[in-house]
Order: structure tokens, then sequence, then C-alpha cells
């Protein structure tokens, strides 16, 4: 135990000033080191409130948690590698990724019934197999090359920067994508969910606001309690307007070298984060 000499510390004298200066001594001392006084309580104001009232983290994951252009690229290569296609994979995956919100409209509008993600992905690609000349294939080696958007890769600080926010927060995905395709895609990529949630759990897609409040509805939270983590202002704009908290991370590579970033100039987002260990040390993780 550290020992402080009596003598060290100034007597009060009757000036506010120097009894000031002498709690201000008497405050460092260890707890139950005997001057006959009770140990003072620190009561410091709270300077992350917005953090400490957060119970759960939602997380948006295609482009947010991985890298979904990279891998389909990835996918396309390995394709083309056994098949002998010569195609331009990163316009492809870029096709197929600009294909999901008119796919997802059709829903919306009642042109289709309510579909899993997955399934509108394989209708998109059927589309793109005939544009690119995909020709040869197989419906097994279809549903394996579908299957792509469940082998996506996470980002390099995803699982480390999620394990950090996982000892604090609870932490769930919030995406368009299908239970069974966020599974999948977790177990694939090591990604350290507490649980898997879903927009197809609500019968809407984000950014309906139904998807975002059912989410804190299955997590018995309230809208304020969850925090919203995207890297898509649109998708975090929504979250905000049902009364979530809002993270956004950035992610300057998600459509490829030479995009501009938005670095959430205006601070309209609660957090703004470089990446997700940045995120967990901006929230005291």
């Amino acid at each position: 135990m550290l020992k402080i000499p009596i003598h060290s510390i100034q007597s009060p004298p009757a000036h506010r000033s120097n009894r000031r200066q002498f709690l201000s001594q008497l405050s460092l001392l260890p707890v139950g080191f005997g001057l006959g006084v009770l140990p003072l309580v620190s009561h410091a104001a709270d300077d992350n409130s917005v953090a400490n009232s957060v119970k759960a983290l939602t997380f948006d994951v295609f482009g947010t948690v991985v890298d979904w252009r990279g891998s389909i690229i990835r996918e396309g290569e390995l394709l083309a590698a056994k098949k002998g296609y010569n195609v331009d994979w990163a316009r492809f995956a870029d096709s197929w990724r600009s294909g999901y919100g008119p796919a997802m409209n059709k829903v919306r509008s009642g042109e289709l019934p309510w579909t899993k993600i997955d399934d509108l992905h394989r209708m998109i690609l059927d589309d793109l197999v005939e544009e690119y000349s995909l020709t040869g294939m197989s419906e097994a080696e279809l549903v394996h090359f579908n299957e792509a958007w469940q082998r996506l890769s996470p980002w390099p600080d995803t699982v480390s920067g999620l394990n950090k926010l996982k000892s604090k927060y609870v932490i769930t995905t919030l995406s368009n994508g299908n239970v069974s395709l966020l599974t999948h895609m977790a177990k694939n990529g090591g990604l350290p969910w507490d649980a898997i949630l879903s927009a197809e759990l609500s019968g809407h897609y984000k950014p309906d606001p139904e998807a975002y409040l059912k989410a804190a509805d299955l997590l018995s939270l309230r809208p304020e309690q969850v925090m919203m983590v995207a890297a898509h202002p649109g998708d975090l704009r929504a979250a905000a307007r049902t009364g979530l908290k809002t993270a956004y991370v950035i992610r300057p590579l998600e459509r490829g070298p030479g995009r501009p970033v938005n670095r959430n100039p205006d601070g309209e987002f609660d957090y703004t984060a470089e990446d997700f260990n940045d995120l967990a040390r901006q929230l005291g993780v």
C-alpha cells in the first residue's frame, strides 16, 4: 500500500482557496488511509452519455462488415479459371449489386411477393448470365455462384473490432440479407454475432421503418437504446428517424478505389469512425 507522510499534507487554513487545495490533496489518498474521515467518492460527469445509454449495436452487413465487391470479383475469377470466361468481373460485381435495389422495389410495389435476398440475387444472376454470355453453366454451378454472397470476406478490422464491441454491447446483424444467408456468412467469416437479425423478420426491407423497429423490439430495447452501425448514410438516416442512435463507419473501398468518400462533414450521425476498432475506441471499449 502507498504510504504518504502526514506532514506532506497541508492543514486546512481558514482561507477558502487553501481549503479547496487541501480537499483536492486529500482526494488523492488511497481508500482506507486513516485520517478519521470518510473516503471521497468521485461523481464525475459522464462525457459519453450516448455510448453508455446504448445497449445493443445493430450492423448493416454488405459493405459495412464484409467486402462484397472484392469478394464477388474473386468468385468470378475462380469461375473464369474453371469455365474459361473472359469477363470484367469488377463491372460484373457492380451490375449484380446494382440490381438489388430495383429487385426489392418489385417486392415493395407488390409486383413480387415477399422474396428472400438469396432468391433476388438469383433472379439478377440469371439475367447477368445472358448479358455476359456465361454459357455452359450447370444448375449446380449457378447455385454455387449465387451462394458467393454467403461467402463474402470480412474487412481486415471486422472480426477484431466486433470482438471488442461485443465485450460491452450486444452485437447483431440488421441486414436485408435473409437469416440463412447471414448465418452462413457468419460461419464462413468467423463473425462473432450475439444474434442474427434480418429485415426478413419484419417482412420489410430497409430503409422501411418497420425493419429497425422490429430489431429493437426483438432485443427488448427501446429504439434509443440501439445504435445502427453502417457505411451507408441513407441507412443511418432511416434508422435515426425511428429513434435509433447512429454510427457511420467509413469504407472507402466498398465500391472500388477512386470513389469520393463522405466523412460526415455535417456531423449528422452520433459517431463517425474509420473502422470497427476506431468505433470501439470511441465507445470506450
